[in-house]
């Protein structure tokens, strides 16, 4: 909803249509919540996903679970390219990974058509652990780590039910050519302190990967809380501050995205990096500069998290797969867009000093105007791009609340906009109506300096 207009009339390039997209509507209708059940039950009957459980028994332990994932990446399509990434992690004694452990991350992708150098990333966690404590003389309980690492823990909520939105997700969009690059990823070591994506994030800022976004998906399977109360009708997306920051526009995507495609189940935004005093995969991300984001359920069930009550009895396959189409939505749409658009100044005209991104323009006294005159640039556009959009919203409002399509040019200039009383950012729309994300227009921090005095 449109909640303030302009001062002025504008003059509006005619846009793509705002519709949904056949493909990525065929995509996210072809998500089966049987499918993700199946692979629930797969996950659950190897009866511990530990990083320290067995690694050469075929039907039990995290061994037999990542060569089974392996497996069902590669037999989905030729054009997923499967592999294992291997860390080996020396043990801390005062962690909960106090032994040496060799983990791997199981990771499928897909090469993208014509950017394949631009990624956009959906995880979650095949490990498991279940929490058993101990108390000592003085009645301190502790998690006694030897036997935490050979308890039953099907993990099958936490998070056996984002692993098999990964694994549904790969089976679909396998069948598909994309302009970006997609990567499934199935992370191990989450429960002992976010180790396998840690490793991850830090290879890919080493390698300067270009990752647009990371999807992660951590307890999407459960709609049930312990007191009885049942949450089904939307699900909890947490992104990292401050209000603008790269995360929370691709908050701010999924949800108007998923709207498109996803009738009946909102996505609610949460504007903190994760629940209070936890942490997900995609937190590593963040702290290397990624735009991520966690979907988790509104309903976890913490009398069954951790422990082996974790099962297929006690999740929601339905839930879940309602879960997945949002993931499918955001991130097909994500895959086809064209790349965001940089903020940028535009080159000194002569005679002027030189312009900001987003300035007030000029008035005819030679005094700063009270237009908002907006520039950015995109290298190397994509040939099927039909131009750009400019986005505002209220500086308390949580969502953008007006966009006008400003057509193929680098600059706009709205009139009689206070830049100082709103939000403003700009986005890319190819011809078929792939919306890039936003990038908004911030102002940089005060930057404190000591004044002398003698």
């Amino acid at each position: 909803m449109v909640l303030f207009t302009l001062g002025a009339a504008i003059a509006q390039a005619e846009a793509p249509p705002k519709s949904v997209n056949p493909l990525v509507e065929k995509i996210v209708s072809q998500v089966s919540a049987s499918r993700i059940a199946t692979i629930e039950k797969t996950l659950g009957a190897f009866e511990t996903r530990n990083i320290y459980s067995s690694l050469d028994d075929p039907q039990h332990g995290i061994g037999a679970a990542r060569e089974w994932l392996a497996a069902q990446f590669r037999s989905f399509s030729p054009r997923l390219q499967v592999s294992f990434e291997k860390h080996r992690v020396k043990g801390q004694p005062k962690a909960r990974f106090s032994k040496d452990v060799e983990l791997w991350n199981v990771v499928a992708v897909l090469a993208g058509v014509s950017e394949a150098d631009r990624q956009v990333i959906i995880s979650g966690h095949y490990d498991t652990i279940h929490l058993v404590y101990k108390t000592n003389e003085s009645g301190q309980r502790s998690v006694d780590l030897e036997a935490t690492a050979s308890a039953v823990a099907p993990g099958v909520t936490d998070d056996g039910s984002g692993t098999a939105a990964v694994l549904e997700l790969a089976r679909i969009m396998s069948q598909y050519q994309f302009r970006k690059t997609v990567v499934f990823v199935a992370f191990a070591g989450e429960e002992y302190g976010l180790l396998g994506s840690s490793l991850y994030a830090e290879a890919a800022r080493q390698r300067n990967d270009v990752i647009e976004a990371v999807l992660n998906n951590d307890i999407i399977g459960s709609d049930l809380k312990e007191n009885g109360q049942r949450t089904d009708q939307y699900v909890n997306l947490y992104s990292e501050d401050p209000n603008d920051s790269p995360s929370r526009q691709l908050a701010r995507y999924i949800k108007e995205i998923s709207a498109r495609y996803v009738t009946g189940f909102d996505v609610n935004l949460v504007f903190r990096h994760d629940r209070f005093g936890r942490g997900g995969d995609h937190s590593p991300f963040n702290a290397l500069g990624f735009a991520a984001v966690r979907l988790t359920t509104p309903s976890e069930n913490y009398s069954h998290q951790h422990t082996a009550t974790d099962t297929f009895e006690n999740t929601s396959p339905e839930y879940a797969a309602l879960v997945a189409q949002v993931n499918a939505a955001a991130l097909a749409t994500l895959a086809l867009a064209p790349k965001t658009p940089v903020t940028a100044a535009p080159p000194v005209p002569a005679g002027r000093s030189f312009p900001l991104a987003l300035g007030r323009g000029t008035s005819s006294s030679g005094y700063d105007g009270n237009d908002a005159v907006l520039a950015w640039k995109n290298d190397n556009a994509e040939a099927d791009l039909a131009g750009y959009a400019v986005v505002m919203r209220k500086t308390t409002s949580p969502y953008w609340e007006q966009e006008i399509f400003v057509g193929n040019v680098s600059q706009y200039t709205l009139k009689s906009v206070n830049i100082d009383e709103v939000v403003l950012g700009v986005k890319a729309i190819d011809k078929d109506g792939n919306e890039s994300l936003v990038a908004a227009y911030v102002s940089a921090p005060y930057a404190y300096r000591k004044v002398e005095t003698y």
